[in-house]
């Protein structure tokens, strides 16, 4: 059995898809910068901020910055609005695989204190307790880093660990770790995608999870 679980949190455990799209339109809107059409902007999620607004616009570092603190206080704003529920199965799931004794942890490109918030509002802060988030890597996904200093924290070998996402990002950093991966439907990657990613296992309910042969290699 994998003794530790790497989770991404946007689209994997939460359905945050809708706050983010509106949270975007606003925020280019506040920034008077051309708008872009949702599946322009759902093509960045798992992307640092920083280098979403890239993607979506050339512009420098300072503008960026600007954009990411003009994002995350409408962010607030746009979650009271709307709110974020988890996906179906994922907590019950969590609870599965925690008590079959694996270690669940998130690796993520959202702001520590807000996955930390969700984390908490969800009641899973008694399971999951470390998270990597974005200020906590120089080297965002696709690359190995967050993954890696989740296996330095729990002094853990590669193979011993799985991620589990929803967008080529999680998969490439997974595999970019020498680690398994497993691919989520239901969020914002295709399952095109993460089998072209290179995941081992793509699933579209999360509770196919708990019962997966990978869990026993």
């Amino acid at each position: 059995m994998k003794k530790l679980i790497i989770l991404d949190f946007d689209g994997t455990i939460a359905d945050t898809r809708p706050v983010i799209l509106n949270t975007f339109h606003r925020t280019l809107d506040a920034m008077h910068l051309p708008q872009h059409t949702n599946d322009e902007i759902a093509a960045t999620i798992g992307l640092p901020l920083l280098k979403a607004f890239h993607v979506l616009e050339p512009m420098d570092e300072e503008m960026a910055a600007l954009c990411t603190a003009t994002y995350r206080r409408i962010f607030e704003d746009v979650n009271a609005e709307i709110g974020v529920p988890m996906f179906p199965h994922v907590a019950d799931t969590l609870r599965q695989l925690y008590n079959q004794g694996c270690t669940l942890s998130i690796a993520t490109s959202r702001g520590y204190k807000s996955v930390v918030d969700f984390i908490k509002g969800f009641h899973l802060d008694d399971i999951i307790t470390f998270v990597i988030a974005a200020e906590d890597v120089k080297h965002a996904k696709p690359d190995a880093e967050p993954v890696i200093k989740t296996l330095k924290h729990y002094s853990m070998k590669a193979e011993d660990a799985v991620v589990i996402g929803d967008t080529h990002f999680d998969i490439l950093m997974g595999r970019n770790a020498g680690c398994a991966t497993i691919g989520v439907t239901y969020g914002n990657g295709s399952r095109e995608s993460l089998i072209e990613a290179g995941a081992d296992m793509v699933v579209d309910d999360f509770a196919e999870i708990a019962n997966n042969n990978i869990y026993t290699n």
